[in-house]
C-alpha cells in the first residue's frame, strides 16, 4: 500500500461497519417491539436472542482463523452478505406459524445475523491494528471506529422503531435488506485492494487461546462488563417502558415504539459519543498502558454502585410510575457514560497486548468473550425480570459489574 492508502481502507472499513451496525440495531429493535406486541413472555423474548449470541461465541473463535487464512476483506464481504440473507428469511416469517415454531425461526436466523456481525466486528477491528500508523494514533483510531460504530447502531435503534411503526414488519426488513445490497455492491467495488490479514501459520487451528495473560485476564473482564449491560439492556428496560408507556390504544403502541426506540437509540448514540471522545477524557491520567489500565479498573469499579441503586429505587416503586422511569433515564445514561470510557478503554487495551502477527486470533478470542458475556446477560435479562421484575434485573446487572472489576484488578501493574 502507498502511504495514503491505510487510511484510504480504514475510511472505507469504517464506512462498511457503519451500515452494517446500523442494519444490526434496526434489527435488533423491529424484533424486540415487534415480537413483544405478539405477546411474547421475557424469558421468549430473551431466547430470540440467545443464538445470535451463541453464534457470536462460535464465530469469534472461528473468525480470526478465517481472516488469518483468507484476508480481512473476505470476512468483511462475508459478514455482509450473511446478513443480507438473514433479513431476507427474517421477512419470509409466516403470521401464521404458531408460537414455539416463530421462536425456533427466528432463533435460527438470529444466528445467522450473529456470525455476520462478529464476522463484520472482527474485521474492522484487527484492521486498525494493523493499519494505524503507531501506537499514539492506535487509541484515537479504535475510540473513533468504535464510538461511531454505537452511534450508527444506535441511529438503528430509533431507525427499527420507525419503520416498524411506519411500515409494518416485513416491508421494513426487505427494505433494510435492499439498502445493505447496495452497500455491499459499494464496498465491493471501492474497499482498496491489499487490505492485510492473512497471516503465516494460518492453516493450524489450534492456539485460539492467547498465551499472554493480560489477554485472557481483559477477555474475562469484558465478559462480565457486557453481562452487566445486557441485563437490564436486551428485555429488562425496553419492555419496563412499554409497560409505563403504554395506555393499550392502536396509537397509543405506535407512539410507544417510537418512544421506546428513541431511548434506547439515544442510549447507544450517546454511549458512542463518548467512546469516541475518551481518548481526551482520558488524556490527564497519561498515555502510557500501565496508566490505561488503572483507568480501566477504576471504570469497572464505578459502574458497580449504579445499577444496585437504581434496583433499590424500583423496590421503592409500586409498579410503573414516572417519577421511577425518569430516574431510571437519569442513572442508565449515567451508567452509560462510564460503561463508554470502560469499554473504548477495553478496545484499546487488546490491541494493544496483542500482538501484530496473531492479532486477528487475539481480537477473535476477546470478542468470544464479549459475545458470552452477551449471551449470558440476554438469558439472565429474561429470566431475572421474570423472576423478580426490575429490581431483580437491575441488582444482576450490579452483581455482574462487580465480577467484571475483580477480573480487570487482575491487570493491574505490580
Amino acid at each position: 500500500m502507498s502511504q495514503a492508502s491505510p487510511l484510504r481502507a480504514y475510511a472505507a472499513v469504517t464506512a462498511s461497519y457503519w451500515a452494517f451496525m446500523l442494519s444490526d440495531g434496526a434489527l435488533r429493535m423491529l424484533v424486540l417491539l415487534h415480537f413483544n406486541g405478539l405477546g411474547f413472555s421475557p424469558v421468549q423474548l430473551a431466547w430470540l436472542f440467545l443464538l445470535y449470541e451463541v453464534a457470536g461465541i462460535a464465530t469469534n473463535l472461528g473468525a480470526g482463523w478465517l481472516a488469518a487464512r483468507f484476508g480481512l476483506a473476505a470476512t468483511l464481504y462475508g459478514g455482509l452478505a450473511l446478513q443480507i440473507g438473514a433479513l431476507v428469511a427474517l421477512a419470509e416469517l409466516d403470521p401464521g406459524w404458531g408460537m414455539s415454531a416463530s421462536v425456533l425461526y427466528v432463533m435460527a436466523v438470529q444466528g445467522v445475523s450473529g456470525v455476520a456481525k462478529d464476522l463484520a466486528k472482527m474485521s474492522s477491528k484487527s484492521a486498525v491494528k494493523l493499519l494505524a500508523p503507531g501506537d499514539g494514533a492506535l487509541f484515537r483510531w479504535v475510540a473513533a471506529l468504535t464510538g461511531s460504530k454505537n452511534a450508527v447502531k444506535g441511529l438503528g435503534f430509533f431507525l427499527g422503531a420507525a419503520l416498524l411503526g411506519l411500515l409494518g414488519f416485513a416491508p421494513a426488513v426487505w427494505t433494510m435488506a435492499g439498502v445493505l445490497a447496495l452497500i455491499l455492491a459499494a464496498v465491493l467495488l471501492f474497499l482498496p485492494k491489499g487490505l492485510p490479514g492473512r497471516m503465516k501459520g494460518a492453516e493450524r487451528w489450534s492456539g485460539w487461546r492467547s498465551q499472554d495473560p493480560r489477554v485472557n485476564r481483559l477477555s474475562l473482564a469484558r465478559l462480565f462488563l457486557f453481562g452487566a449491560r445486557d441485563v437490564w439492556f436486551v428485555v429488562g428496560i425496553p419492555v419496563y417502558f412499554e409497560a409505563a408507556l403504554s395506555h393499550g390504544t392502536g396509537e397509543s403502541q405506535r407512539s410507544v415504539f417510537f418512544l421506546v426506540g428513541a431511548f434506547m437509540a439515544l442510549w447507544i448514540i450517546a454511549y458512542g459519543a463518548v467512546q469516541a471522545l475518551a481518548p481526551r477524557l482520558l488524556a490527564r491520567t497519561g498515555d502510557t498502558v500501565a496508566a490505561r489500565v488503572r483507568a480501566a479498573i477504576l471504570g469497572s469499579a464505578l459502574l458497580v454502585p449504579i445499577p444496585l441503586g437504581l434496583a433499590g429505587l424500583s423496590l421503592l416503586g409500586d409498579g410503573p410510575a414516572p417519577w421511577l422511569t425518569l430516574a431510571l433515564v437519569a442513572g442508565l445514561l449515567l451508567f452509560g457514560f462510564v460503561f463508554a470510557v470502560t469499554s473504548s478503554l477495553h478496545s484499546y487495551l487488546i490491541l494493544a497486548f496483542g500482538s501484530a502477527d496473531r492479532i486477528t486470533r487475539d481480537v477473535g478470542f476477546y470478542y468470544m468473550a464479549n459475545a458470552a458475556g452477551r449471551l449470558v446477560g440476554t438469558l439472565l435479562s429474561g429470566v431475572s425480570y421474570q423472576m423478580g421484575g426490575l429490581p431483580l434485573c437491575l441488582a444482576t446487572a450490579s452483581l455482574m459489574a462487580a465480577a467484571s472489576w475483580r477480573a480487570a484488578n487482575r491487570l493491574r501493574p505490580a
